[in-house]
């Protein structure tokens, strides 16, 4: 029985290793040089700005950034990670799929009464 337990850990931790290597790690394809040219300005126009800035303006966008991480934080924590891009799109269209053939609410009192007696008939077989 040991013995059995100990295969089957096995077993899982190899299966577990191999799925966590076959998940794609990123895009790791390097930047153009173009591209890597342009991103070394605006990192070097960056540094520079930050340089030229007085204490209270640094402290004043230290802040302005914790406050704007600290609000996506919490818009996380109560609606979840939102989707963007073609994730939102397909969760869109996966709704509205899912909810097509739902039943539609009834208006008045008369429509759920005889709705529900076409079920009742519906379910005794008649």
């Amino acid at each position: 029985m040991k013995k059995l337990l100990i295969a089957v850990a096995v077993a899982a931790f190899a299966l577990g290793s191999v799925a966590a290597l076959a998940q794609p790690q990123g895009d790791k394809t390097p930047a153009e040089p173009v591209d890597q040219a342009k991103m070394k300005a605006d990192r070097d126009a960056a540094k520079a700005a930050q340089a030229k800035m007085t204490p209270e303006e640094k402290a004043a966008a230290k802040k302005a950034k914790r406050a704007k991480k600290h609000k996506e934080l919490s818009k996380i924590e109560t609606v979840g990670n939102p989707p963007s891009g073609p994730q939102k799109a397909e969760a869109i269209k996966a709704n509205v799929d899912a909810t097509k053939n739902d039943p539609k609410a009834l208006p008045t009192k008369d429509a759920k009464q005889q709705a529900l007696k076409e079920q009742e008939k519906k379910a005794s077989g008649q």
